[in-house]
């Protein structure tokens, strides 16, 4: 009977670390570029009491089936899910989307490159285009002061018009990719950097090689459906509370075997 307590508390643990998953996913509704998570769970080892095939009572025969008793549940993966979210209109000329794979380059203070999908730039007092933390963007991008607009076409080329209404290139946005990009740590901020599991980042220009295009004027929404995350809440909820009754029936069952002991 002390198995069932176990087996059930692993339960409960699981689906507690559920209910966080979903809680920053809900959190993050209206977080620009967010990618949400899933939690992935795979049971436990197995008692095996009696092993399918095992020689039966009657001689020469075998057991078919067997007993196998499950120890319960554990979290396997929190898994970030990179579809692409909705694209809101902005017409701000430093709010860019990646429409596609992709992702921006940025330099941290630290002077590592992070990745983001939130292309919500701006610029900083020497004209450098730059992220809401300040960071940089690569490669970088200097606007001079007598610009008079900016623009950025699909496959990243950044130029302005300036004063004397002469068109002017400044340089191209380049985006990076990576083979498994749910492999990519988190940093918050909006911010990824790569792991062993996503592999390195394959740099290159936007609507080259499989890359996205650069959309100007817009931003990528989260990806999250608040719809689907309550009915998974709720989901969640229920498979907890099931887990409690299940240990509070074992407790019951203990009392009752205890009392007929006495």
């Amino acid at each position: 009977m002390m198995r069932s307590l176990w087996t059930a508390s692993t339960g409960m643990a699981a689906q507690s670390l559920n209910v966080d998953v979903i809680s920053n996913n809900i959190a993050n509704v209206n977080t620009n570029g967010f990618k949400r998570g899933r939690a992935n769970f795979q049971d436990l080892m197995y008692q095996q009491i009696k092993s399918p095939g095992a020689e039966a009572s009657s001689a020469g025969t075998q057991v078919p089936n067997g007993i196998q008793v499950g120890l319960g549940v554990r979290t396997a993966s929190v898994d970030s899910i990179f579809s692409e979210g909705s694209f809101q209109q902005t017409n701000n000329p430093l709010d860019l989307t990646i429409q596609g794979r992709g992702f921006f380059q940025v330099q941290q203070a630290n002077g590592e490159t992070a990745y983001t999908r939130a292309g919500s730039f701006s610029l900083d007092a020497t004209g450098q285009i730059v992220t809401q933390s300040g960071d940089l963007l690569q490669p970088g991008i200097t606007i001079p002061t007598d610009a008079q607009s900016i623009h950025i076409a699909a496959d990243g080329t950044v130029s302005v018009t300036q004063a004397n209404s002469t068109q002017t290139v400044l340089g191209q946005i380049q985006v990076a990719d990576f083979l498994n990009p749910a492999g990519l740590t988190k940093l918050g901020g909006n911010m990824f950097q790569p792991s062993n599991s996503s592999g390195s980042a394959v740099i290159g220009n936007p609507t080259e090689n499989g890359l996205g295009s650069i959309g100007q004027g817009s931003l990528e929404m989260s990806n999250v459906s608040m719809v689907e995350e309550m009915v998974n809440l709720i989901a969640g909820q229920r498979a907890y509370e099931m887990n409690s009754k299940a240990i509070q029936a074992s407790d019951e069952m203990l009392q009752t075997a205890n009392n007929v002991k006495r």
